[in-house]
Parts: structure tokens; C-alpha cells; sequence
């Protein structure tokens, strides 16, 4: 007599649970279509934009994140290095190169969710184009490392996986279809542990 009606409510349960699930793993898994990649660096040129899919809407409305014009900033994330292994707190990295033309810049460590990681307080988990000490042809090279590193340093998390975040802003790449042509820093591994 109430086998029928349990069996309903399960079925019911499991469709709604599962669906609801399986959403918010796919706004979590994704930022959308149309990534472009350079490197290490991964970036959504239409997250921005009007034209974005509505994967990338529904994550952009989820995540509450200040939104850009077309043409006033683009975003690239790394969570790989060059050679596509995953960024760990226990390694030392390098980025060395240029950026592509902007007006100002920004690079941050992330926790995997894309918020600002949690660093020893003093250390500096942020750097700009306007701080970052630079070479007489304009080229850059920041150390990634949990202890001090002499010249630029970017402080890291104690321990787990992390992103760096680079920001372009008021960037005329942000606006054009050759992102794809962009030179993008290198980011490398120097060592991991004690070596």
C-alpha cells in the first residue's frame, strides 16, 4: 500500500537531488565555452561580455565578481606551469618574460576557488606593473616561493594546490580577436622542497 507512493517520493528525490548536484558541479567545473590558452595561461575572452554563454552568466552571477567591459580588462588564470604539471604550494616557481600591452597590471596567488589566498601576514600575495622591479628592456622575473626570494617575490600558501591570477587592465587586447597572438610570460618550476 505505500510501496507505490515511496517509490514515487525516491524517485522524486533522486531527480531533483541529482539535478541539483550535477548544476552546481558544472558552475564549479566550468567558466564557460570559448577559453583561449596560452602557456599556462587560460583566459575567457567573452566571460565579459554580452555574448557569453549562459554557463559562464549563471558563474559570473554565482561568484559576484566585478565585471569588465570589452575592453577594459581580460583575465588569464594558471593553475598548470609550462610544462602542465599542477601548481603546489611545496614548489618554486618563476614567471620571466613580458606582458602583453596594458596600462596596469595585477598578479595575485588564488586558492583553487579563484579567491585570494591566505598568506603569513606581511608577505606580499599581490604584485602590479607599477611595483614589479624590472630589467632595462622591460622584462620582468618574479619568484613564486612560500620563504623570501631576493628581487620580486610573490608570497605562496603553507601547503596545497594554488592559481596565479593576472589582470590586464584597460588592455586593447581585451577588445580584439588576436588574444591567440598574445606572448605571455613564462611560468616555470625551479625546484620543489628542499632542492
Amino acid at each position: 500500500m505505500f510501496r507505490f507512493p515511496l517509490f514515487i517520493a525516491i524517485t522524486l528525490i533522486v531527480a531533483f537531488g541529482g539535478g541539483i548536484m550535477i548544476s552546481l558541479y558544472a558552475l564549479d567545473a566550468t567558466q564557460g565555452f570559448g577559453a583561449i590558452k596560452l602557456g599556462a595561461w587560460e583566459a575567457f575572452p567573452a566571460l565579459q561580455t554580452v555574448e557569453a554563454d549562459p554557463y559562464a552568466k549563471s558563474h559570473r552571477a554565482r561568484a559576484g565578481k566585478l565585471l569588465y567591459g570589452s575592453a577594459e580588462g581580460l583575465t588569464f588564470t594558471a593553475s598548470v606551469d609550462d610544462e602542465g604539471g599542477r601548481l603546489n604550494a611545496n614548489c618554486r616557481y618563476r614567471i620571466s618574460g613580458q606582458t602583453p600591452p596594458a596600462r596596469l597590471w595585477t598578479l595575485f596567488t588564488a586558492d583553487n576557488g579563484g579567491n585570494p589566498a591566505a598568506v603569513k601576514t606581511g608577505h606580499p600575495s599581490a604584485l602590479n606593473s607599477w611595483t614589479v622591479l624590472r630589467q632595462p628592456d622591460s622584462s620582468f622575473s618574479i619568484e613564486i616561493a612560500a620563504v623570501a626570494q631576493p628581487g620580486n617575490w610573490l608570497a605562496l600558501p603553507e601547503a596545497g594546490t594554488f592559481r596565479l591570477v593576472l589582470t590586464l587592465f584597460d588592455t586593447p587586447t581585451a577588445g580584439s580577436s588576436g588574444v591567440i597572438d598574445l606572448a605571455m610570460p613564462k611560468l616555470t618550476k625551479t625546484g620543489c622542497g628542499n632542492a
